[in-house]
């Protein structure tokens, strides 16, 4: 197997020109996939026949949820590559995603609280999946004060690396807290193999928000991660010729 595609990615001169290529598609499709789908679910799907239109929030919640997980378990895999194959820009990957990832998390439980109060009676309860998503964020948190508590770059790449793989296990408890404990909390609205429990003009546009959710997180990461680049090797000739070329741009 050629792995040479691989081994690419340890070079930040390559991942900045590749990333630079990616990002005006990324943006867009996420601006489009977003538009589209929130206004599709906020004000054309139809009201679900129990909640009413206070279900509507799933269509922010839903993509949130999704997305602090998918980010989670994208640290762990950084953290694996950083640890074995000393690649510096997993690390730089890690880092990067963890404040996305504590936005999206916090936007996740904010908005779950919201949905429960109609739906539950309350904002909060310690359920199962509510408690799990909660260390989660903390999770987060850890990984982001253990990178800026620690001078040294490459002690703090190994504590955050060890860190992201042993919060990892934290991800498959949220996915099958509904069905290892009685929650409050309903099991998944719509899974890749399983049949939607919802209409296809309900559960299309939660489909295209959760697709925008990516576009804008991959977005998002990849402009933090060039930043990132450009200040881990200031001092190599690429990026100098870089500022060069975008100090002249700026004229």
């Amino acid at each position: 197997m050629n792995w040479t595609w691989f081994h690419k990615w340890g070079s930040p001169k390559w991942f900045y020109e590749m990333s630079g290529r990616w990002l005006p598609w990324l943006g867009v499709a996420a601006i489009l996939l977003l538009a589209v789908g929130l206004a599709w679910g906020l004000a054309f799907a139809p009201p679900e026949k129990y909640q009413l239109d206070s279900y509507r929030i799933i269509y922010i919640h839903v993509p949130a949820a999704f997305l602090a997980q998918s980010c989670y378990l994208l640290m762990a895999i950084a953290g694996v590559v950083s640890l074995v194959w000393k690649m510096k820009l997993a690390d730089v990957a890690l880092q990067q995603a963890a404040p996305i990832g504590a936005w999206l998390c916090f936007v996740s439980l904010v908005s779950g609280a919201i949905w429960g109060k109609p739906t539950w009676g309350t904002y909060w309860i310690w359920d199962a999946r509510l408690t799990s998503m909660l260390i989660l964020l903390f999770l987060y948190f850890g990984v982001i004060a253990l990178g800026n508590a620690i001078s040294n770059r490459d002690s703090a790449a190994k504590a955050c690396a060890v860190l992201a793989l042993v919060g990892a296990v934290n991800i498959p408890i949220i996915k099958y807290s509904v069905e290892f404990w009685n929650t409050l909390h309903q099991p998944a609205t719509f899974t890749v193999t399983g049949k939607a429990s919802m209409s296809a003009d309900m559960w299309l546009p939660l489909l295209i928000s959760v697709l925008g959710f990516y576009c804008f997180f991959a977005t998002v990461l990849l402009m933090r991660m060039r930043l990132e680049v450009l200040r881990r090797e200031s001092r190599a000739s690429w990026v100098k010729a870089e500022v060069a070329r975008l100090s002249g741009g700026n004229r």
